[in-house]
């Protein structure tokens, strides 16, 4: 069973970056590509950001394109997203997501297709 931490979440104001990472433990699948979505209160879980195995392959929400990057570490099983020039409406809970894939350059932006998920750490951007 696949383990995802996510950890970096707190307090920032607007303008300031912040990174969030993810670990994973207990993998045994070779390849996999990861996600980044996001809830905030009162609002459907959407999808922020996603990266293929090889890394080679990114994709990011209109609505944090420019502004976020996520990458990893497949030696150190993390995954990172670098949120600059965050929003007050960036301001939610933050999940990281692994979707086993025998593709290197697969990445998704659809929810179900991930099949482990963190337990998500809180962002919240001040004005």
């Amino acid at each position: 069973q696949v383990q995802l931490v996510e950890s970096g979440g707190g307090l920032v104001q607007a303008g300031n970056s912040l990174t969030l990472s993810c670990a994973a433990f207990g993998r045994t699948f070779s390849s996999y590509a990861m996600g980044w979505f996001r809830k905030a209160p009162g609002k459907e879980r959407e999808f922020v950001a996603a990266i293929s195995w090889s890394a080679g392959a990114t994709y990011y929400a209109d609505s944090v394109k420019g502004r976020f990057t996520t990458s990893r570490d497949n030696a150190n099983n993390t995954v990172y997203l670098q949120m600059n020039s965050p929003k007050p409406d960036d301001t939610a809970v933050y999940y990281c997501a692994e979707k086993n894939s025998n593709r290197p350059y697969d990445y998704t932006a659809r929810s179900y297709e991930y099949d482990y998920w963190g337990q998500g750490t809180q962002v919240t951007v001040s004005s």
